[in-house]
């Protein structure tokens, strides 16, 4: 119903004979929620949702359908008209609230554990392509080395294109993706665990800190080599009960 080209004739069919209520009921309760119009002309989360079904090909995968069809399913427990906010609709935390709610049916549908996690994961990061243009350049390269980061891509397009039909966050990712070499997307690591402990560290949390704070350096294009990357951690941690250098 969802992968061969007529999902939204489904779940319209799935409606009228009263059966949507019955197998997705938290589908059915997004009709009539209303949402603001600068950002969603279309109408409520229900025309929304059926005209990103209706953009769904033949072929395409069962997790992007079942992405695209809970992105928004967190939006009605938790809306809030303009009266209640003093200014417009919102849906606070409505993403993590479609999260659990996603988790939940995965759970109740039996998907698989593989699947589950790729749904789950397309509803958590619907809405970070807003920020694209802002994130820092270590934010925006672990953003798009999300798995299967296509379905991330076309469940954003398709969000757009059923709303506001604002692209410019789309392009913005598509740029960079063509522009940025995948080494730097995804470098080498300049420093292990075994290196840390030959620098004089012991096996502690502290290692993925310090193994973190490398990565972001290094995506920032701060720390580019071996002797560079030592140098950084040097600066910037000291080992278990060596005291720190006054200099």
């Amino acid at each position: 119903m969802l992968t061969e080209g007529a999902a939204r004739q489904a779940f319209e069919l799935l409606d009228e004979t009263l059966l949507l209520q019955q197998v997705l009921p938290e589908i059915g309760a997004m009709k009539g929620v209303e949402q603001p119009p600068q950002y969603h002309p279309e109408g409520d989360v229900w025309i929304h949702t059926r005209m990103m079904l209706e953009g769904l090909p033949a072929g395409t995968s069962a997790t992007l359908a079942w992405g695209i069809l809970l992105h928004d399913v967190g939006k009605p427990p938790t809306f809030q008209s303009a009266e209640q906010t003093g200014d417009r609709i919102r849906f606070n935390n409505h993403v993590e609230v479609g999260v659990r709610m996603a988790e939940a049916i995965c759970k109740r549908l039996r998907f698989s554990n593989e699947d589950t996690e790729q749904i789950l994961a397309l509803v958590a990061n619907h809405m970070k392509f807003g920020a694209v243009a802002e994130m820092r350049a270590s934010t925006l390269k672990k953003f798009v080395r999300l798995r299967r980061f296509e379905e991330h891509l076309a469940l954003h397009r398709l969000d757009c294109l059923s709303s506001h039909r604002h692209l410019e966050s789309y392009d913005f990712v598509q740029r960079f993706l063509e522009v940025t070499p995948p080494e730097q997307v995804r470098p080498e690591r300049l420093l292990t665990g075994d290196d840390l402990q030959a620098m004089g560290f012991e096996p502690s949390p502290l290692f993925s800190k310090i193994l973190q704070a490398l990565e972001d350096s290094q995506l920032e294009g701060q720390i580019r080599t071996r002797r560079e990357a030592e140098r950084y951690v040097r600066d910037n941690f000291v080992p278990k009960g060596r005291k720190a250098s006054s200099n």
